[in-house]
């Protein structure tokens, strides 16, 4: 059976608890037996770590130790899958460079909030996306800087009309992508603000699959 770690925390707005509760629910209907904690220091335990089929960050900003950040990534090199959503995922630790570099990614704005947006799926024959039309949201549209080695599998495009940010007009930006980190497979989505915006069966869909690809 394949074995999935899940460690929940940092900012409450982005309902960390409540969305690490949902995908451990959908990874247990699929096959994982899921460990939910919320403690980083789940990082440390180098041969639990080393067992895992996947671990799922849902950490919005916050802090972290040198050896929690190590525990992880060292896990992740080895062959540990990686995946996760929103800032839980790819606005964990601003200062942490090394874990952006496994990211793929790192938010830095979403201008105007909460906006009406569009969805555009770019590979229709991966795993992850395929089958999946493009779909609107209404939540925030993140800027990212992003890892040109990713594997870009959906986008969404700004239209430079939020809080005078006139200079992005029509700039894509990396939505959905997979890449490797050593020997880890890592996934990750911007989509997911709060627990209903999983209730979109898109965003649900490609977190689920994306999840599932990414764990050995």
């Amino acid at each position: 059976m394949k074995s999935a770690l899940i460690v929940w925390g940092g900012w409450d707005g982005h309902e960390p608890q409540q969305t690490a509760e949902l995908y451990a629910s959908i990874l247990q209907e699929n096959g994982f037996q899921v460990e939910v904690s919320d403690t980083l220091d789940s990082y440390l335990d180098a041969g639990k770590m080393a067992s895992l089929s996947l671990v799922v960050p849902v950490w919005t900003m916050g802090t972290i130790t040198g050896e929690q950040e190590k525990g992880l990534l060292d896990a992740v090199k080895s062959g540990v899958g990686c995946g996760g959503w929103h800032g839980g995922m790819g606005d964990s630790f601003r200062n942490n460079t090394e874990y952006q570099f496994m990211v793929g990614g790192q938010w830095v704005a979403h201008p105007g909030g909460i906006i009406d947006y569009e969805v555009n799926i770019i590979d229709h024959k991966d795993p992850i996306t395929a089958g999946i039309a493009d779909f609107k949201m209404h939540s925030e549209q993140y800027y990212m800087h992003v890892d040109p080695s990713n594997e870009v599998l959906a986008t969404t495009t700004f239209f430079g009309g939020h809080d005078g940010i006139s200079w992005i007009k029509g700039c894509v930006m990396p939505v959905v992508w997979k890449r490797m980190y050593g020997a880890g497979r890592v996934f990750y989505s911007s989509l997911g603000h709060v627990r209903s915006d999983f209730d979109v069966p898109e965003v649900r869909e490609i977190v689920k699959r994306g999840l599932i690809w990414a764990s050995r």
